[in-house]
């Protein structure tokens, strides 16, 4: 998986690179502008013919300097280009500074006004916002607040192409939160790694298209443990899905999920269902006694046993084959229910923990972290986290004040510390974290937008398949990621006017598409 750096990491990288003597900050700068313009080649062939023009608008700090190596590469070209600079040149990093001279040998810099990017007479056909780069942490104010904010109006009704270096200035790089203005560009071109902020929030918004240009510096290992780095989540391995071609079903795992009463028992067959797509070996339904016979009526492969009471469910966990527990999907919130929790949790079986099974702890949240431990997994959304995690919720969506946004990341690796346990915090970015600090994204973003999957049943379809997959051994982390892009890539291969039951019949065609 590649790494996901919050604005710091990315300094510090840099930072190393510099010190090493392995290059220098001017080099590093060269390749950055170098990398944006080849981006814009890539992306837009018809700008290939000389005769274009460019408005680069540049800012106070390197960012600005990546802005000046562009327009000169752009004028190299034979396109017509103009520099508008916010802020005083002699008060630009050394860097930036040199290549501000460089320009200014060659073409004019003028500085950053309300009309900088382009007015009704007078439109560039590009545009290049390198205002503010990953280090912006206060509100954009003044002449860039309304140029930024005018872009969305010269692209749709003028058709001037945007492209922001690194990130569109006015985003937090570290939450994908808006300072002052949230500027919507055709492309963004990342160097090294995406960012954070192009996967948090709204990213897809307001980037665009995002192209990451490799610039000579060393990656991460995933099993490097430096500065905490976030993961992207990707394609799962074949082999990690693949089943023995020897064996029998008890190898693969047996998953119980347990049942809400009667008129209740849709959600916990369709985590079942994914249970089962899966791969887990078997999988059984535990059963008020009294709704037996519905899910009797809906069920072939599922086993069901009733579980009346907690007593019951202790009695039948006995049988260590049940290896895998998912409690939640419509099971009900009263102390019935409570006490089927507070009797699973214990006997430490790999548990995923979903709707009904976190809302009935929302007074005291507390009494569920007492009981989590690190196998337990929570998959809340929004308002689930929220009744949950209150504070780190209003931390979420308070206004940033004097530093980097606080950010769903953040939040997510606060609340599996404070639990104990694996946390799926589930939106178009699904942030996944564990108690030891590991995270990660998967991003239902961009080319893998999935709007469908906001229907009913779709939690639970995912809560089943975490489930099936730990019960065929895998850890709580990988279970999450591997559901996390499946659950996707079923909404995706499906389409639109997807529905939950649709969910699980694409796994098929997703396995064989992995391979397997």
């Amino acid at each position: 998986m590649a790494e996901l750096l919050t604005g710091a990491q990315m300094r510090a990288i840099e930072g190393a690179a510099i010190a090493s003597g392995s290059v220098t900050g001017l080099e590093l700068m060269e390749r950055a502008g170098a990398a944006v313009v080849e981006a814009i080649f890539e992306e837009w062939p018809d700008f290939a013919p000389n005769g274009h023009t460019a408005s680069v608008l540049c800012g106070p700090g390197n960012n600005g300097g990546d802005g000046f190596v562009i327009a000169r590469r752009l004028q190299e070209r034979g396109w017509t280009v103009t520099v508008h600079l916010y802020g005083d040149a002699d008060k630009l990093p050394p860097d930036a500074r040199t290549n501000h001279d460089r320009w200014v040998a060659k073409g004019p810099c003028v500085p950053l006004t309300d009309r900088s990017a382009g007015t009704v007479k007078s439109m560039p056909d590009l545009v290049i916002d390198a205002i503010f780069g990953t280090g912006l942490t206060r509100p954009v104010e003044g002449d860039p607040e309304f140029v930024l904010g005018n872009l969305e109006t010269i692209r749709n009704d003028f058709g001037v192409r945007c492209v922001s270096v690194d990130i569109p200035s006015g985003i937090c790089s570290d939450s994908g939160k808006w300072l002052g203005c949230g500027p919507k560009v055709d492309l963004t071109v990342s160097f090294h790694t995406e960012k954070l902020a192009h996967r948090l929030e709204h990213a897809d918004t307001y980037s665009g298209k995002v192209v990451v240009k490799d610039i000579g510096l060393p990656h991460a290992e995933q099993s490097d443990e430096r500065a905490g780095y976030v993961w992207m989540v990707e394609p799962p391995a074949a082999p990690v899905l693949a089943k023995p071609t020897e064996g029998q079903k008890y190898g693969q795992g047996h998953a119980l999920i347990l049942s809400g009463g009667p008129g209740r028992t849709g959600a916990a067959r369709l985590a079942a269902r994914g249970a089962l797509r899966v791969g887990a070996g078997l999988v059984t339904l535990g059963v008020p006694p009294k709704a037996q016979a519905e899910v009797a009526s809906h069920i072939t492969a599922i086993m069901q046993t009733p579980i009346a009471n907690a007593d019951a469910l202790t009695e039948l966990l006995w049988d260590t084959r049940l290896n895998a527990l998912c409690l939640g999907p419509g099971l009900g919130t009263c102390d019935t229910e409570r006490g089927l929790v507070e009797a699973a949790l214990p006997l430490y079986r790999p548990t995923v923990l979903d709707a009904d099974a976190m809302s009935m702890f929302h007074k005291m949240p507390a009494d569920l972290f007492e009981l989590c431990h690190d196998r337990t997994v929570l998959t809340p959304h929004g308002g689930e986290f929220a009744r949950l995690f209150p504070d780190l919720a209003a931390k979420l969506t308070a206004e940033p004040v004097g530093g980097p946004a606080y950010s769903k990341v953040d939040a997510t690796r606060a609340a599996a510390q404070r639990a104990g346990c694996t946390i799926l915090f589930k939106g178009a970015s699904t942030v996944i974290a564990s108690p030891d600090g590991r995270c990660s994204i998967h991003s239902a973003q961009y080319n893998r937008a999935a709007p469908w999957l906001a229907t009913a049943g779709s939690g639970d379809v995912l809560a089943g398949i975490i489930t099936g997959l730990l019960a065929r051994g895998m850890g709580p982390m990988q279970a999450c990621e591997t559901a996390a892009w499946l659950h996707t890539e079923c909404a995706l291969e499906f389409g639109p006017a997807l529905v939950a039951e649709d969910i699980t019949e694409q796994l098929p065609t997703v396995f064989r598409a992995l391979g397997l």
